[in-house]
């Protein structure tokens, strides 16, 4: 699913993220959204959330 609509992405939901030092490299990370941290409906580079680990970044992919 599209990471750049906040109707998609819920918390607990199972996502993969960019961090803000990997933008270049688009190395991503995988975990499970705690919180919702862009409060607009649609953001063009990834709706911004924060796992459950602590970890902030962009929604690239929802997975499942």
């Amino acid at each position: 699913m599209n990471g750049t609509e906040r109707k998609n992405i819920k918390p607990g939901s199972r996502v993969k993220i960019v961090q803000k030092p990997h933008q270049r490299t688009g190395q991503l990370t995988e975990g499970v959204v705690k919180d919702l941290l862009t409060s607009s409906a649609i953001h063009p580079r990834g709706i911004k959330v924060r796992l459950q680990n602590g970890i902030v970044g962009r929604v690239q992919e929802v997975l499942g």
